[in-house]
């Protein structure tokens, strides 16, 4: 249901610190819109017996709640039925909100993905961004591995758990999440650095339910024979926080060297070869060379080796980065 004035915002909690915590945002009026816009924020608690925001279509909280088993990871929730974007609203409360917060919507107006890329948000996306909190920069760019490898690891548990067929949702280097050879999602995550810290927006967008703008999980499940049993947007997210905040310690303790193993059973591209691009000094001719990927460099970019051994550092190059296409500019490490 539409508030006449504002936008709602519905704060809940998966135990009473949370809920505390939830109590004091409201009464504080600390939540705020990026642009500045009236908030009408209220707890789940005062609503969970009235039809403010039910219906069919939204998030069920309590069944997210209860499906959750971490200790720090999105425990304290912001839920809307339409936003312009939940990135922005974990950005621009970032410093009012604990760490691993999050807040999730039906809907976003502006959802965006990598290189100002517009992220379509219709119905059925399971539509969600979260704190995080770094101190060493070197590893941050990393994050959005862990982020990818966590929600593919998520998917499969609970395919596995409810009995469904199990889905090869494949990841797309650097932030992308494939299936049968379309996107079903995408990882985005910005920093700022302050007080020797950097503070880390996670979002994400998952196709769960809504077959465009290309296809969902739900449509692959279908069309393997899973015709009675659907994946639902509140387990995925419950699913994935269970399956990063793991990974994430092991992450922060022994390095993304632990994960690399776990990661490259996932992703597309070991041994792939692709075609680089490489502009000269005068940025007039293009010369094009085949390299073969082998993993991951310490920086967080791709490994490649030329036909004639040399080593090469592969970055992607804004829009026309394409490992479909491999139009990749190329560093020699």
């Amino acid at each position: 249901m539409e508030p006449q004035l504002g936008t709602t915002l519905v704060l809940a909690g998966k135990s009473a610190a949370e809920n505390g915590m939830a109590c004091c945002l409201k009464k504080n009026d600390a939540v705020k819109l990026p642009d500045g816009s009236p908030v009408n924020v209220c707890l789940h608690s005062e609503i969970e017996n009235r039809q403010i925001v039910g219906n069919d279509d939204a998030f069920r909280l309590n069944l997210y709640m209860n499906s959750l088993s971490t200790d720090r990871f999105g425990k304290l929730l912001i839920y809307s039925p339409k936003l312009s974007s939940t990135h922005d609203v974990v950005s621009n409360n970032f410093s009012e909100l604990p760490v691993g917060a999050v807040c999730v919507a039906d809907i976003q107006l502006k959802g965006r993905g990598r290189s100002k890329n517009i992220w379509e948000s219709p119905k059925g996306c399971l539509l969600f961004s979260f704190t995080l909190q770094m101190e060493d920069g070197r590893i941050v760019p990393h994050v959005q591995y862990v982020v990818c490898l966590a929600m593919t690891e998520a998917i499969n548990d609970i395919c596995w758990k409810n009995g469904m067929p199990a889905l090869d949702v494949r990841i797309k280097w650097p932030n992308d999440l494939y299936l049968h050879g379309l996107k079903v999602g995408g990882i985005l995550c910005t920093s700022t650095y302050k007080s020797k810290k950097f503070n880390v927006s996670v979002g994400i967008g998952l196709n769960v339910s809504n077959q465009q703008p290309s296809t969902c999980l739900n449509t692959i499940l279908h069309s393997l024979g899973c015709v009675d049993r659907q994946l639902q947007r509140e387990d995925i997210m419950a699913a994935f926080f269970n399956k990063f905040e793991s990974l994430y310690d092991i992450f922060i303790i022994q390095g993304f060297q632990a994960l690399e193993k776990q990661y490259y059973k996932t992703w597309l591209h070991s041994g792939q070869r692709v075609i680089v691009q490489e502009k000269d000094d005068n940025m007039n001719q293009v010369s094009e060379y085949v390299v073969t990927i082998q993993g991951l460099t310490s920086s967080g970019y791709l490994l490649a080796i030329t036909d004639d051994g040399q080593t090469c550092e592969l970055h992607p190059d804004g829009n026309s980065f394409d490992f479909f296409k491999g139009l990749v500019s190329r560093k020699v490490a």
